[in-house]
């Protein structure tokens, strides 16, 4: 067993499916490129993306055990795992919403360095409600890595932590474009990403989208993407009369082709974490129009040169942004001609940067 190296695992919900998903996947490139020695470790059997390293696939041996057994069988074959492969760090990317099993976690741990991922504005997926519970389950961790500034904001002003850093999720800028796509519309906006209403907001999108009325100039939306509310999405489409004019596309692993075709993406979302879904258009030299939700557009979108930022939950606004974007063109060139370095800062090289700067160097 090769024990020159420090052994990183990245231990996450999934490696497929969304884009805190792709983030653990683009972290195990970056930290294989630092030297280190990369462990994944993933709790469900969803694995789509390309990584680094070596895969510990939980769900995948635990799923013949009976369902009240499984949460017993994953504990003692991560702590297993742990032992067996002398791991030095754990960067902990999972949601952590319930705090007896996060207590729990934490002693299979041991004293090997830990860092906790926050991926969303919503803290109470990943730091509990209690300030004392929070100190004592987090406190004492290398590092509380917020994924945009928004967040490390909102979290040292909730808990006053002092082990806090902001990264932002990285972009790959090599995405293959070259599978083949489906039949596309001529002209179209895109949104990619997860059907979920309650964090995307479909219905203030579908609305905007109504009231724009850009595919009267043959503009489509299509959304592509899985989800628990897609039949919501539908409902909503027959609602505005868009059967025409909304398309619905499955998840795909690498969305870049479409996403390089499209006019420009949407963001209508409740809140966010750090929107990759924006980075990832941006990086495909792609514009966006994105709402100005809690967190992350903001620190991504520069209205008026890479896209445009509307005030959240505004109609109004959200469509006359869409109809600009269709109309205007030299808006249009302006933001499409800047899009894609108007992310560098956020290339698999920036943000490793930032990476080698808190972690223990690699031997």
């Amino acid at each position: 067993m090769d024990t020159a190296k420090t052994k990183i695992a990245i231990f996450s919900h999934a490696l497929g499916g969304g884009g805190a998903e792709r983030f653990a996947a683009h972290l195990s490139l970056i930290l294989d490129g630092l030297g280190f020695e990369i462990h994944n470790i993933i709790l469900t059997e969803t694995q789509d993306y390309h990584y680094a390293g070596v895969l510990l696939n939980l769900g995948a041996l635990a799923k013949s055990e009976p369902r009240w057994k499984r949460k017993f069988v994953k504990a003692g074959l991560l702590k297993k795992y742990l032992e067996d492969y002398q791991i030095d760090t754990i960067i902990d990317n999972r949601p952590r919403n319930f705090q007896l099993s996060e207590w729990l976690t934490r002693q299979l741990y041991g004293n090997r360095k830990v860092y906790y991922l926050v991926q969303n504005h919503n803290l109470q997926n990943y730091l509990p409600s209690s300030v004392w519970l929070a100190k004592i389950l987090y406190g004492q961790a290398e590092k509380i890595i917020c994924v945009s500034k928004a967040i490390e904001d909102k979290v040292k002003s909730k808990y006053d932590f002092k082990n806090t850093v902001t990264i932002e999720n990285p972009v790959g800028f090599t995405q293959n474009t070259t599978a083949e796509l489906p039949p596309l519309p001529e002209k179209f906006i895109l949104f990619f990403g997860r059907f979920d209403e309650k964090a995307k907001n479909f219905t203030l999108m579908l609305e905007a989208f109504s009231q724009s009325r850009v595919y009267e100039k043959s503009f489509q939306l299509i959304l592509m993407g899985e989800g628990p509310n897609q039949h919501l999405i539908e409902s909503l489409i027959q609602k505005h009369n868009l059967a025409d004019f909304v398309k619905l596309l499955p998840y795909r692993k690498n969305p870049f082709g479409i996403v390089r075709k499209a006019r420009f993406t949407i963001l209508t979302s409740h809140f966010e974490g750090f929107p990759l879904s924006l980075a990832e258009s941006l990086a495909n030299a792609t514009p966006v129009v994105a709402v100005d939700c809690e967190s992350g557009p903001r620190e991504v979108v520069q209205n008026e040169q890479n896209g445009l930022l509307v005030p959240n939950y505004d109609v109004d606004a959200l469509a006359k942004a869409m109809k600009r974007m269709v109309d205007d063109e030299v808006l249009y060139a302006r933001c499409k001609a800047n899009a894609a370095a108007s992310v560098k800062f956020l290339s698999l090289e920036s943000i490793a940067k930032k990476w080698s700067a808190i972690l223990p160097k690699p031997l």
